[in-house]
């Protein structure tokens, strides 16, 4: 065991051998059923296992608040769920605290990219492909099925925006998943991308909410549509909406502490103990997002399995959100895409 592995060790000894402390912990998270499902597997257990009370709020994901909590020294947030970009841009502004990566055990046993130099994916979601298998006569496999308006006549739903739009084009222009960035890199890959949209604006239908999409599936405004996989998850109960995996696009969200945050200790305590496998467990239960952590899924029962976007065979053939490349091109390829659609 590492030297810093013991300290650690100690340290979580020590706080759970200390009675009840009553010490509070405010968890900042995006609040609706990802909330109800962190409380069950996580606030509730750490709160029984520790005797630490547990604050739950809710933001939006406003980070000109979390900067003016820093930048002020008024930092009132133990810890707080972020969505990758985020976390990046966070990290590299000096607001969120440097975390340990042995802190959270063998970085192995998480799915590529949960750990972060700032931050800790606790949970997987994915932007996938879905699509009503009561309108269709025939199941599409991928990204050139969904710009084949031939073979599969009606509109597409995509999300208003450059991001994943643009990698879902090239994607049905022949780009490998694994490729997409690399292209997307380049003028010319930006250009094949929107080349590509060209081809399918007719047939279009934007959605910016990811309560959308579902609902334009089930009503048949749409035949296919990108979508969040928890939002197709949530109402496959009631209708034949079904997801194809084949080149989706998965993200994390990941705890972080706010810099000068007063409790850390206890704040990555309570990290460490959300990406252990048996909490992992939980609240995929309780919510349709793949766990960070990898043995969770072998807990899980096929049935569940079978809707989680982590899964081996589930997230072979997705790509993993490239952040960094976001962080570079993003605002200017939103302006291109902004003027695109804008165009009749």
């Amino acid at each position: 065991m590492s030297r810093s592995l013991k300290f650690a060790a100690l340290a979580v000894g020590v706080a759970l051998a200390v009675p009840a402390m009553a010490v509070d912990l405010t968890a900042i998270s995006f609040g609706g059923a990802s909330k109800v499902a962190q409380v069950k597997a996580f606030y509730d257990p750490f709160e029984a296992k520790t005797g630490n009370k547990i604050l739950a709020g809710e933001y939006n994901g406003e980070m000109a608040k979390v900067k003016a909590m820093v930048d002020t020294n008024s930092v009132s947030w133990n810890l707080l769920e972020v969505e990758s970009p985020e976390l990046a841009r966070g990290c590299d502004e000096g607001l969120f605290e440097p975390l340990d990566p042995a802190l959270f055990g063998n970085p192995d046993d998480f799915i590529d990219g949960a750990i972060q130099p700032c931050g800790v994916g606790f949970f997987v979601w994915s932007t996938v492909l879905a699509y009503n298998a009561d309108k269709l006569s025939a199941a599409p496999t991928g990204w050139v099925d969904f710009w084949d308006v031939e073979k599969f006549p009606g509109k597409r739903g995509l999300r208003k925006g450059a991001k994943y739009t643009l990698e879902f084009a090239l994607m049905a222009d022949g780009v490998a998943p694994t490729d997409v960035y690399k292209v997307l890199a380049t003028r010319e890959g930006v250009d094949r991308a929107f080349r590509k949209l060209d081809e399918l604006k007719p047939n279009i239908q934007w959605w910016e909410a990811g309560a959308q999409p579902p609902q334009y599936l089930v009503s048949g405004d749409v035949v296919m549509s990108s979508a969040y996989n928890g939002r197709i998850a949530a109402v496959q109960d009631e209708s034949n909406l079904q997801v194809v995996w084949n080149g989706g696009i998965y993200d994390f969200d990941s705890w972080a502490i706010p810099r000068g945050a007063k409790n850390q200790e206890l704040a990555k305590q309570f990290i460490a103990f959300s990406v252990e496998a048996e909490q992992q467990k939980i609240f995929a239960e309780n919510i349709a997002y793949g766990p960070a952590k990898k043995q969770a899924i072998d807990l899980l029962a096929p049935e569940r399995l079978s809707v989680m976007p982590t899964t081996p065979e589930n997230i072979k053939d997705q790509v993993a959100i490239d952040v960094t490349f976001w962080a570079d091109y993003g605002e200017q390829l939103e302006q291109r895409f902004n003027a695109w659609a804008a165009r009749n």
